[in-house]
């Protein structure tokens, strides 16, 4: 048994839960045998395995009287897009506060590209109708046969298992179609009571206990039936029908929650000028800016950074939203206006300005004039006025988080813009095949071979979870390195790889030396793909791959006629102030590592003795165009092999204005180690390479692959593991 917070015996914690059907308290479950599992992120590869393997035997453990409950960081929102795209059957709480994860003891210290971050480590609890813990896991839990992985012993969660703790009920004698909802038999729980949404239509159903099925019993005149948990996907259901929407009936604006009032965000300047869509960005909840806010982007609305452009799209979007309000409510903007009132669906809340003189009283220590401090005040003003309502301080800036907590305030930062928060949740391009993927998924398999190049297509649960030219591979007794070339539902066609490690199939002379150079290859040198991120830690070969493959498909087989190279021009000290000359250059310090790597391609060329290296060498500059981003606007490049190198220090937007230059018959190459971030405005989640290689996982034409072994030298390497 792995070591948590809660011991065996333990009470299931009373605290509330937000799922994705609504509020409720982990306390009210108690009379329930219940999973709770905990997972890093919502669709992410190992996450989206243990839900569907969870969905698939949700039928069975409710008919044994357990019931599921998934339980994440992610938003409610983000739950049910999840849900959704998968049609899972379990419900899924957001965590956002970490306030049950702390509770379980299933936060820990993890290693992401050499930083380390604190984030949720797969972990599973079976409480009985008790309450009491019966049984706990750490490190993955699949629901058939689970393993514990610190122990290094096999643990079978099954129906069977579960069956221990409590009596099964009574089998149905009659198909579905037939039964009866006082038969007892219903593969669907209940969610304890909470009220329904405005117009929603709840499904009735019949709580599973300890005892075996609860008779149905008909709701109080006037009272509201508790909604039931998201039905499993079997024949085992005994619900009603729903009424018929009428035809011509609106849509009620409903909140995503029902556990009290919204919470109230007030907005500082920097959030603002760091993601102009900010506004759009709390779903169910009210925005609030205060003047000063709306006085500060004023200030910065001139100039042609990227911060002055920020700010000239808040204040259009601010003026969008005005003008979406009838003429007559334009004079009331205290009434707030709709967030969702320009297509932002996801916004359901209400934007407020500060439209009176709030009385204030001062705050010994702070000065009044300062622009922080009266934001302080109207979050101070604004909990007071309304005590039952949570008043939030979003910024991103520490000192006034700091600030606000030492007065009692409420403070967070913002972080709509975190793409992962811990090293489980970046897509890494491969994924290593389980033992037993032949015996589960080769019983229909099919092969054959086109163009010199074997095919597989295979049928199983994991196919599922693939994505689009990632590589999976198998390095047991029979080795395969593969792709995935096609998928449609359970099934999926692996292409077998070209063996770049051998000297035949050598890249401008150069051979992988491990798994992931490999793969690295097989997706630059492939011209179907437009797209390629390549991320890892320094020394792992991104640079040198990169240029091999593209000087071999620009000398040798022509398919692009020039490499451009360029890169985020960020000190990692002092700026060396100005540099005198041309654009290349200037560009020239920034470009030592492409330097460096040239070097080492153009030291393979031993035919011609020194005069024929010279000329090779003039060559290859000739083909190799050094620019700068400032001056990438408006281009179109056509039939290049574009490598943007140190991407970890763009943000998305200009990500986007970078990527969006490809034209025709071009490859765009993003490199980069998100360990190494040098602008002071990005993190490892809301960098614009994290953001492109979540984004890209699964189209048909791109592909990522994180390096993971450091090449440099045994020196490097040491240096990287230790320093």
């Amino acid at each position: 048994m792995t070591q948590t917070a809660l011991s065996l015996g333990d009470a299931l914690p009373d605290l509330p839960v937000e799922t994705d059907l609504g509020a409720a308290r982990l306390a009210d479950w108690r009379g329930k045998s219940l999973v709770v599992y905990f997972y890093p992120k919502d669709d992410t590869p190992g996450c989206t395995i243990e839900g569907q393997d969870f969905s698939r035997l949700h039928a069975d453990f409710l008919l044994a009287g357990c019931q599921i409950l998934g339980v994440s960081r992610d938003t409610v929102a983000s739950h049910r897009r999840f849900i959704a795209k998968y049609d899972l059957s379990v419900t899924l709480a957001a965590d956002t506060d970490s306030q049950l994860c702390k509770a379980f003891g299933v936060l820990k210290e993890k290693n992401l590209y050499g930083k380390k971050v604190v984030g949720i480590a797969r972990s599973t609890f079976l409480f009985d109708a008790t309450g009491g813990l019966r049984m706990a896991w750490q490190g993955g839990v699949r629901p058939g046969s689970c393993r514990d992985r610190s122990a290094g012993r096999s643990i079978h969660l099954t129906t069977r298992g579960i069956s221990s703790l409590m009596p099964l009920p009574k089998a149905p004698s009659r198909p579905a179609t037939q039964l009866k909802s006082e038969d007892g038999v219903l593969a669907k729980a209940v969610l304890p009571s909470r009220s329904l949404k405005k117009g929603e239509i709840p499904d009735e159903a019949l709580p599973l206990s300890a005892s075996g099925p609860a008779p149905a019993s008909a709701p109080a005149p006037g009272s509201t039936p508790p909604p039931s948990l998201r039905e499993s996907p079997t024949r085992y259901h005994a619900t009603e029908k729903a009424a018929p929407k009428q035809p011509n009936a609106k849509p009620a604006r409903a909140r995503a929650h029902s556990g009290g009032p919204a919470k109230l965000f007030v907005l500082d300047t920097n959030v603002l000028m760091h993601d102009p869509t900010s506004l759009f960005r709390f779903e169910e909840h009210d925005v609030y800016l205060p003047m000063t806010t709306l006085e500060e982007l004023d200030g910065h609305k001139k100039g042609l950074s990227e911060v002055a452009r920020h700010v000239r799209q808040v204040s259009r979007s601010l003026d969008a939203l005005i003008e979406a309000l009838p003429t007559d409510r334009r004079n009331r903007l205290g009434e707030g206006l709709c967030l969702d009132a320009l297509g932002h669906t996801d916004a359901i809340g209400r934007l407020f300005f500060q439209t009176e003189l709030l009385q204030i009283p001062p705050v010994s220590g702070l000065l009044e004039g300062k622009a922080d401090n009266q934001i302080l005040a109207v979050v101070r003003a604004l909990a007071d006025r309304h005590p039952d309502r949570e008043v939030v301080l979003v910024s991103k800036d520490i000192n006034i988080r700091i600030k606000a907590h030492a007065l009692g305030l409420p403070a967070e930062d913002y972080f709509n813009d975190q793409v992962i928060d811990d090293a489980d949740l970046l897509y890494t391009g491969s994924m290593a095949l389980p033992t037993d993927f032949w015996e589960t998924h080769g019983k229909n398999m099919e092969s054959w071979q086109q163009g010199g190049t074997s095919f597989y297509r295979v049928t199983g649960p994991l196919c599922s979870a693939f994505h689009l030219n990632q590589f999976v591979y198998d390095e047991g007794a029979r080795p395969l390195y593969a792709v995935v070339q096609e998928i449609k539902g359970r099934t999926a066609v692996l292409r077998v790889l070209k063996d770049y490690g051998h000297a035949k199939n050598a890249v401008w002379g150069i051979t992988a030396r491990n798994r992931e150079q490999h793969f690295a290859l097989s997706l630059l040198m492939n011209p179907e793909i437009d797209f390629v991120s390549l991320l890892g830690q320094a020394g792992t070969g991104k640079t040198l791959l990169a240029l091999a493959a593209g000087l071999a498909q620009t000398l040798e087989s022509k398919f692009y006629n020039e490499i451009i190279v360029t890169r985020a021009t960020v000190p990692i000290g002092d700026d060396i102030g100005f540099l005198p000359g041309t654009e290349e250059e200037k560009m020239q310090p920034w470009m030592g590592a492409f330097e460096d790597n040239l070097e080492v391609l153009n030291r393979g060329m031993e035919s011609g003795g020194d005069w024929g290296r010279s000329a090779a060498s003039d060559l290859i500059r000739s083909k190799i165009k050094i620019k700068s981003m400032s001056f990438m606007r408006g281009r179109t490049f056509i039939s290049k092999f574009l490598i943007i190198d140190e991407a970890q220090n763009l943000t998305p937007k200009q990500m986007k204005a970078l990527i969006t230059r490809a034209g025709p018959g071009t490859k765009v190459v993003c490199m980069g180690n998100i360990a190494q971030i040098d602008s002071p405005y990005l993190t490892e989640g809301s960098s614009g390479l994290t953001f492109t290689v979540d984004l890209f996982k699964g189209w048909a034409h791109g592909g990522h692959v994180t390096l993971q072994r450091g090449e440099r030298s045994r020196l490097a390497d040491f240096a990287s593991e230790s320093l």
